[in-house]
């Protein structure tokens, strides 16, 4: 069984690849035109047609799903989501297949959606990084704390690379995605930032406060993702090779009022507020995930 497993994960994890590479090459055309012929009019065009490349690369990857996997997708919260709108999605994080799931389910149901990456990923995942990059993901740096004391004038870099990123959103209806955790979970890991969550870490709200700043006035919504796998079957090789039977995906949609919006930057009032709410809401997506999985 093990070695079936096995197998089954290679050849699918092959398909993607092939999948990947097919959207990657006419992406790299269309970005090399953009760069060398550069009159505005015609980058407007060439960044129009590569923004829908990633539609029918997400359609490739749900045909590789159905051949290779046998998941039973529940999905909640889908309804009054438009594709002309913009969002704000935050998620809890816990493997690579994170990406693939909330590609299927919101593709061409909201705007394509823009991922906060880390720069180090530029180099160990090629094609997919670079496809990244060239559809304009914003990549932040993560710099160690014994970094940034030797270093302290690195400390606002990723927050000026968040705000150029969201000015260029405002071009298109697009929904900025943020893992907020900052990395996968895992037990160890939480054990080790003494998380109060059972199932998720601390969620860290400088990302999306300043996309908030900046796209206030632009995001409809704040999306509130929230994956669901069976327990202990969380894993890119589990979603691979079939391991998984089903995955539940619930989404709250949360009014952005005012008191979602401020000055992030220079008011610590307001930024001890706004980590209150994404604790609250880290809490409560803690229990479901708890209710969910006693019902696998």
């Amino acid at each position: 069984m093990i070695l079936f497993n096995g197998l089954r994960a290679a050849i699918a994890a092959i398909l993607y690849l092939i999948n990947l590479i097919i959207l990657f090459v006419p992406l790299a055309i269309l970005g090399l035109f953009c760069y060398l012929f550069p009159l505005k009019i015609w980058q407007r065009k060439c960044k129009c047609w590569m923004e829908h490349l990633p539609v029918y690369w997400i359609k490739g990857n749900y045909l590789i799903q159905e051949l290779t996997t046998s998941i039973k997708w529940e999905v909640k919260g889908l309804d009054k989501l438009s594709y002309n709108e913009w969002y704000l999605l935050i998620s809890n994080h816990q493997s690579w297949a994170d990406i693939l799931v909330l590609q299927r389910i919101f593709n061409q149901k909201i705007p394509p959606l823009k991922f906060f990456l880390k720069r180090e990923l530029l180099w160990t995942l090629p094609f997919a990084s670079w496809a990244c990059w060239l559809l304009g993901f914003p990549f932040m740096h993560r710099y160690s704390k014994k970094v940034l004391a030797k270093h302290p004038e690195l400390k606002n870099k990723d927050v000026e690379a968040t705000k150029r990123a969201c000015i260029r959103f405002k071009a298109i209806p697009t929904t900025v995605a943020n893992f907020i955790e900052g990395t996968r979970f895992s037990e160890k890991k939480r054990q080790s930032q003494q998380s109060p969550y059972q199932y998720l870490l601390r969620p860290k709200s400088t990302g999306i406060g300043f996309s908030l700043a900046v796209l206030g006035d632009f995001f409809h919504k704040i999306l509130n993702v929230t994956i669901i796998y069976p327990p202990k079957k969380s894993g890119l090789f589990h979603f691979l090779s079939g391991d998984i039977k089903k995955i539940t995906v619930e989404i709250e949609a949360i009014p952005i009022t005012s008191d979602w919006i401020g000055d992030y930057q220079n008011d610590r009032q307001f930024r001890a507020s706004f980590q209150r709410k994404l604790n609250y809401l880290w809490e409560q997506k803690d229990e479901l995930i708890k209710r969910t999985q006693a019902r696998y």
